[in-house]
C-alpha cells in the first residue's frame, strides 16, 4: 500500500527540475502578457465602412467611420457595424493571446480552465 500525501510513483522526474520549469513558463507568461498589452487589433464591417482598433488589453482605442455610413436615416446599422467590427477586432486578441499560451505550454494538456 502506498502512503497518502507522497509523491512516490505519481510525479515522474525531480521536484527542483519541475520548480525551475514552472519558474521559466511564469517568466515567458509575463513577457508576452507585457508584450500583447502593446499589440494593437484593427477589425472593419460593412466592407470598411466602420473599423475599430483594440489593444491586447481589449481597449477599444480607435473607431474609424466613413462618411457613407453616417446615414442619419440609418443609425442603427452603424451601431450594428461598430458593434460587429468590435468583436471582430477582440476575436482578434483572444486568437493570439490563445497563439501565445500554446507556444509558451507546447501543447502541454490540462491547461485549458486556465485563463492566463
Amino acid at each position: 500500500m502506498s502512503k497518502r500525501g507522497g509523491f512516490q510513483g505519481g510525479m515522474p522526474g525531480n521536484m527542483n527540475n519541475l520548480m525551475k520549469q514552472a519558474q521559466r513558463m511564469q517568466r515567458k507568461l509575463e513577457e508576452q502578457a507585457k508584450e500583447m498589452e502593446s499589440r494593437e487589433f484593427t477589425a472593419s464591417a460593412g466592407g470598411g465602412a466602420v473599423s475599430v482598433t483594440v489593444t491586447g488589453k481589449k481597449e477599444v482605442t480607435k473607431v474609424k467611420i466613413s462618411p457613407e455610413a453616417a446615414d442619419p436615416d440609418d443609425v442603427e446599422m452603424l451601431e450594428d457595424l461598430i458593434v460587429a467590427a468590435t468583436n471582430e477586432a477582440l476575436r482578434q486578441v483572444d486568437a493570439a493571446q490563445a497563439e501565445q499560451m500554446g507556444s509558451i505550454t507546447g501543447g502541454m494538456g490540462g491547461l485549458s480552465g486556465l485563463n492566463f
